[in-house]
């Protein structure tokens, strides 16, 4: 079985996608926070982790957590205003 082959409905995007994306879609190509949570049930992704990355990397992904929501809302209206600013200069 290759998991690459399996798909599941996202709780975050509401749609269906493959396990492939699930590995990608993170912060610089790393696995979502959710990966654990999500795909459990379909066959052993704690296994397939181990096996996969290093013990640093597997603790780092385990113990991985999204950022609370004021802190995305901030890192956004401060990219707005230098967007802002930059485009001011024009």
């Amino acid at each position: 079985m290759n998991p690459d082959d399996l798909d599941i409905r996202c709780p975050r995007l509401g749609s269906s996608v493959g396990f492939g994306y699930c590995r990608t879609c993170g912060d610089g190509q790393s696995p979502c926070f959710k990966i654990f949570d999500c795909w459990w049930e379909r066959f052993d992704v704690t296994a397939y982790f181990k096996d996969r990355l290093s013990e640093e990397e597997f603790m780092q992904l385990a113990m991985s957590r999204p950022k609370p929501k004021i802190s995305s809302l901030l890192e956004l209206i401060e990219q707005a205003r230098r967007n802002a600013v930059d485009g001011g200069t024009d």
